[in-house]
């Protein structure tokens, strides 16, 4: 195909009069403007849209009249003409293409504009492109879009300016239906488009309404920028940016109308209005005054039918209309309404309510000063905007009440502004009374702990005690709340006797099982240790320590409230013939590694050094899953960085699990709870009490008989026949030979719990055990009296209490 010009051609830098062919059908060929710039070279113009050449023999030529014509060759008739009737035949023209992208066909000499492309757009308008009316030639500039991506014919969506009504709106059409619409013009722009969504700062849009034209154009105001507007195939209006350089190489997409769903024209019928909802509620509701026409559709979401009066037409203009407001809306379809650029907003009303057929009136601007719209009909798309406008429904006397509601009555409006100017008065009271409340529980918490000085036995490094005050943070509960949770400390809540007190199982409201732990006045432990243990514990967290969530301090009473143990604690198992057998070897052992684990976190992985003076297996939890979890710090120690041991005149505890040196000289440290540990594990592996009386052997404890079996290399006796020979014997040789290293007769022997842990997890050589203490064999008198014995300071423990005789 040949472009041939008679009198000459322009071709410019970014566009191109081109040829080009239909997509998948090689034999059509279109004569077109494209932007050659950007990577997609979008088509901008077509000439031939709806006739295209079926082959490469058109000829695109300025004929003897000074038209621009398009034919095939050989052929007389054009496919295309500009069809401009010139004043003379012997005019001379020129084809120019502008930099803007208009083709135009001009005089030669004059450059008189006898035709140009911009008055007769495809589907794409630039800056300084109109689109309208004008008036004196009854050219419509509209766009139409193509009838798909590859076929440049004319499609069945349109974008257009309503020339029909006092006040101009867009439209864009699909397939003869209204589509979206841009609100009316409100002096600066669209009313209908959201503030978000306007392009100011890109163009400045004007819009030209009188009796020669009524147009709409814009011109870029950014330097190298070019914009533009396509309506596609599919019913949207798409907008365009890009930039002049080599930085730049495609169209970048800004927005496109519509975007939503409360854009779609009508969405919600007449009298309706459309919010966008950020779930799954309906987006339509009717205007003030109105009701679904049929509410069985509606709540099918069906609103072709939109909204009607509730007490029907009649109820209108009568004595008590009124109007409401309807605020941040784009205002209904403007060709429905009467536009007035001179009344003001309150004149408008005056003149809307005079005419019984006004529906709703509203300003021209957001800051409706001067000019006003009123609708007479129908209320057509009107939707919930950012930035949007107020609209004013008139509504009859009875809905006028309704809206107004309880403001209607001058007494109640009193009552409500009395009620307004108290409120935050209240409000400052009730914020007031609940600081000082807290406060003083606060206070009532700290107090706890203000006779507890650095010096005293309790605490030996008062720098930590100091900060432990300063920082405590711990949920006091009020004591409704505990008498709720455990049915006012029924019997049936009761799960047993602590060292404290009574304990009981409840359950917070938020389901969480708790038990609480009371503090008896015949208890032999006092106020300084539960002082003690809400101190330190409070700073204690790992998985094999018991979690404790609060307290309860009520007159005399005092609580500690913990988790709740559904295995309540570790002697209960294996001491009873029938329970110990729950526990396999694989357990036992678990539970060996995981009490060393929660006395290692004590004496060094903790932010406080604690020696818990009262390691027992009374004092091991188990949860649901069996894990164990160290409890009752009643009696424990906190010891300086530094600090080795520590001496008391006040020795408390549970005999057969004090340290030799404890029981007699009153010396305690983190070799305490060793020995207190290696107890333990031997209880374990036994299933039989450090307490009890072998009558077989002439020895005084378990761990004596422990200790002769091992001498005689039968150390594997003292296994629980429950386990019969289901065990690794090396575990269990090794953990044995672990339990007499930790109840070694001098402190300095026993291993760390470090090294307790390690020799737990490593197949590594052990040193030999020393002989441990307590183990003389003499003759046991049964009828002797140990009266003398019970006043001794101990935990409350089920056990024998042993005759102690120095070394």
């Amino acid at each position: 195909m040949i472009i041939y010009f008679a009198k000459g051609f322009l071709l410019l830098q970014t566009l191109l009069l081109f040829v080009f062919s239909h997509p998948g059908v090689s034999t059509k060929r279109y004569v077109g403007i494209r932007y050659y710039r950007a990577a997609e070279h979008p088509v901008v113009w077509v000439a031939n849209r709806d006739n295209p050449i079926n082959d490469s023999s058109g000829v695109l030529s300025i004929d003897a009249h000074g038209n621009l014509v398009l034919h095939v060759k050989d052929q007389n008739q054009p496919i295309w003409s500009t069809n401009i009737a010139s004043k003379s035949s012997n005019v001379s023209t020129l084809a120019q293409l502008l930099d803007s992208g208009n083709l135009q066909l001009v005089v030669n000499k004059t450059n008189e504009v006898l035709w140009q492309s911009f008055d007769y757009p495809t589907d794409t308008i630039f800056g300084h492109m109109k689109l309208g009316l004008d008036r004196t030639t009854g050219l419509n500039r509209i766009l139409r879009s193509w009838k798909s991506k590859d076929d440049p014919g004319t499609g069945n969506c349109l974008f257009m300016l309503n020339t029909n009504s006092t006040s101009p709106e867009e439209y864009v059409y699909k397939c003869n239906i209204l589509r979206w619409r841009s609100g009316h013009w409100n002096g600066s722009g669209w009313s209908g488009i959201p503030i978000p969504a306007q392009t100011n700062w890109l163009y400045n849009l004007s819009l030209v309404n009188n009796k020669i034209e009524t147009t709409i154009s814009w011109i870029d105001l950014v330097p190298g920028v070019f914009s533009r507007y396509v309506v596609n195939e599919s019913g949207s209006l798409e907008f365009f940016v890009i930039g002049v350089g080599d930085n730049y190489k495609r169209w970048v997409p800004i927005g496109s109308e519509p975007s939503d769903p409360c854009d779609y024209y009508g969405k919600c019928g007449a009298f309706g209005k459309c919010q966008l909802q950020n779930d799954a509620k309906f987006e339509c509701t009717c205007l003030p005054g109105f009701q679904p026409k049929s509410p069985s559709e509606w709540s099918l979401r069906n609103t072709s039918g939109g909204c009607v009066r509730k007490r029907g037409q009649d109820s209108i203009c009568k004595s008590g209309d009124r109007f409401v407001k309807v605020e941040n809306v784009k205002l209904p379809d403007s060709s429905f309404a009467q536009l007035d650029k001179k009344l003001s907003l309150k004149e408008c009303k005056q003149q809307c309510l005079q005419n019984c057929n006004c529906t709703a009136y509203g300003g021209i601007d957001t800051q409706e000063q001067v000019g006003c719209l009123r609708w007479h009909g129908d209320l057509i798309d009107t939707s919930v905007l950012t930035g949007g406008q107020n609209l004013y429904v008139r509504v009859d006397a009875p809905e006028l009440a309704h809206s107004n509601g309880f403001f209607a009555n001058k007494k109640r409006q009193a009552i409500t502004i009395v009620a307004l100017l108290f409120t935050p008065l209240l409000i400052f009271l009730c914020a007031y009374w609940l600081i000082r409340r807290k406060r003083k529980a606060r206070e009532r918490q700290l107090k706890l702990f203000n006779d507890v000085t650095a010096s005293s036995t309790t605490f030996q490094d008062s720098q930590k005690l100091d900060e432990g005050r300063r920082k405590l943070d711990l949920p006091i509960f009020d004591i409704s709340i505990i008498l709720a949770t455990t049915d006012n400390f029924s019997p049936t809540k009761r799960l047993g006797q602590g060292g404290f007190g009574p304990v009981y199982k409840g359950q917070l409201a938020d389901g969480q099982e708790i038990a609480i732990k009371t503090l008896s006045r015949s208890s032999r432990q006092g106020i300084e240790e539960f002082k003690n243990e809400v101190m330190l514990i409070t700073k204690l967290q790992h998985r094999n320590l018991v979690r404790l969530f609060g307290c309860c301090i009520h007159k005399e009473e005092r609580m500690l409230i913990y988790e709740y143990m559904p295995n309540k604690s570790l002697d209960l198992f294996i001491f009873d013939e029938i329970r110990r057998q729950l526990l396999d070897w694989s357990k036992q052992f678990e539970i060996i590694s995981s009490i060393a684990r929660g006395v290692l976190y004590l004496h060094r992985d903790s932010r406080l050094k604690i020696i818990h003076r009262d390691l027992k297996t009374s004092n091991v939890l188990l949860d649901a899953a069996m894990n164990p979890k160290i409890s009752n710090f009643g009696l424990a120690r906190m010891f300086g960085d530094e600090q080795i041991e520590a001496n008391t005149n006040r020795v408390v505890g549970t005999y057969g699990y004090m340290a030799p040196e404890y029981a007699m000289e009153g010396l305690y440290s983190t070799k305490s709870d060793v020995f207190s540990y290696g107890v333990i594990t031997l209880e374990i592996i036994s299933g039989k009490r450090n307490n009890h009386y072998h009558v077989a052997r002439p020895c005084l404890n378990l761990i004596g008989h422990v200790w002769d079996l091992w001498m005689e290399g039968k150390a594997l006796d003292i296994v629980d026949t429950s386990l019969g020979q289901a065990y690794p014997t090396h575990e269990v040789s090794r953990c044995i030979q672990i339990g007499l290293l930790c109840v070694q007769e001098q402190a300095t022997d026993r291993p760390t719990m470090v090294e307790i842990v390690s020799m737990l997890g490593n197949e590594t050589t052990f040193p030999t055990p020393n002989k441990p203490t307590f183990i003389n064999k003499r003759n046991i008198d049964y009828g002797q009296d140990l009266s003398n014995f019970a006043e001794a300071p101990s935990s409350i423990n089920d056990v024998t209490i042993s005759v102690l005789e120095a070394r």
